[in-house]
């Protein structure tokens, strides 16, 4: 069955509050604590927000041993450098697996380019150009990190263990490109089109090691193994199951309920 996961919204959760639900996700059995990667809670919802690297590291300095990764880090709030050394300054401070889960971005004017609009990133209007930025950066971590690497990435953080590649995709373009360069991919459950993606990725990757994870909204049923969504996402082949609180931490920390199977 699935590993559970989950994934915490500091648009709508103080610090606080973030920092007490990650020791009991801890606590409870999750495999993995999630964070978004946002400027600002507007497109959420929200009234606040906290940078999803920074928020990583003081996740873990908070929690033990429960595995951390971003869902997915919008390849466009940073230059790629500076993205990729991101993630690898989280490894070596927490000192357990993480996860990059990582994004194209949106298309510049909609709905959810508004926080990159506000603060003037410039956003590429080609899907094919965001898909290059993540190759781009895909390319920075296989340089980076590499056993063998390059003198002159020598001063660079050398993250061990390697941080996990996720591709969090809505076309099966991309999907295809998961398949191909990452370590894995993310497929919203609800998402109409899921059955393309995950058809995309089965038919690229071979039979190479490859971490297939799925994300939807949080529930107490999808925590029980014996509900038909469970074992259909098992049936799926999905290794991971990504569940998000993004409005009622509080609630969640009420249910005390933990994943089972």
């Amino acid at each position: 069955m699935p590993i559970i996961d989950i994934q915490l919204s500091p648009a709508t959760t103080d610090w606080p509050t973030l920092r007490t639900a990650a020791r009991e996700a801890e606590s409870r059995g999750y495999g993995a604590l999630w964070v978004l990667d946002h400027l600002a809670g507007l497109p959420l919802g929200g009234h606040t927000m906290i940078e999803a690297f920074t928020l990583l590291g003081a996740l873990a300095e908070a929690t033990d041993r429960i595995e951390l990764g971003t869902m997915v880090a919008n390849a466009w709030n940073r230059q790629p450098g500076t993205l990729v050394t991101a993630i690898a300054s989280v490894a070596h401070v927490a000192e357990r697996q993480v996860h990059l889960g990582l994004g194209a971005g949106a298309a510049p004017g909609s709905s959810w380019a508004i926080e990159q609009d506000l603060v003037g990133t410039r956003l590429a209007p080609e899907l094919t150009d965001r898909h290059d930025r993540v190759a781009q950066i895909l390319d920075l971590i296989d340089e980076q990190w590499a056993d063998d690497r390059d003198e002159r990435w020598a001063t660079f953080p050398l993250p061990r263990p390697r941080p996990t590649t996720l591709l969090g995709v809505n076309s099966p373009e991309l999907a295809r490109l998961a398949a191909q360069r990452a370590d894995g991919v993310n497929v919203l459950w609800y998402h109409p089109r899921k059955d393309d993606f995950i058809a995309a990725y089965e038919a690229a990757v071979g039979d190479r090691p490859f971490l297939r994870t799925t994300y939807a909204t949080y529930s107490p049923e999808l925590l029980d193994p014996d509900t038909p969504e469970r074992r259909e996402m098992a049936e799926r082949g999905f290794d991971r199951v990504v569940l998000a609180v993004l409005h009622d931490v509080e609630a969640w920390l009420d249910d005390d309920i933990a994943p089972t199977g």
